[in-house]
């Protein structure tokens, strides 16, 4: 069972950024597989982005020229650098790890 705990989320105004942090209780190297999440109000959780054991990084395609995923093993910390964020990018954030773990989420408020 894999703890993940997410934080860097907060307030900002369209055009501005974020680092999502994600400190995991096991080594990402050992993971195989993380990612980041999004739920907008009234809509269904969808995929932001991943990373696997081995290095490689998907993105949702729309999200790919303004988020970035990366990994530091070394800390256990999974990162999500978003810029340029706009109002629908305003949603609850996770961390997920496999095998079904999930962090509790944070709030990403974009707002003028």
């Amino acid at each position: 069972q894999v703890q993940l705990v997410e934080s860097g989320g907060g307030l900002v105004q369209p055009g501005g950024s974020l680092r999502l942090s994600c400190v995991a209780s096991e080594s990402i190297l050992r993971t195989h597989f993380m990612g980041w999440y999004r739920q907008a109000p009234g809509k269904q959780r969808e995929f932001v982005a991943s990373v696997t054991s081995f290095g490689s990084t998907n993105h949702k395609d729309s999200l790919k020229d303004r988020f970035t995923i990366s990994a530091d093993d070394s800390k256990k910390t999974l990162y999500l650098q978003m810029n340029n964020l706009q109002p629908e990018d305003t949603a609850v954030y996770y961390c997920y790890a496999n095998r079904n773990n999930w962090g509790q989420g944070i709030q990403v408020t974009v707002s003028s």
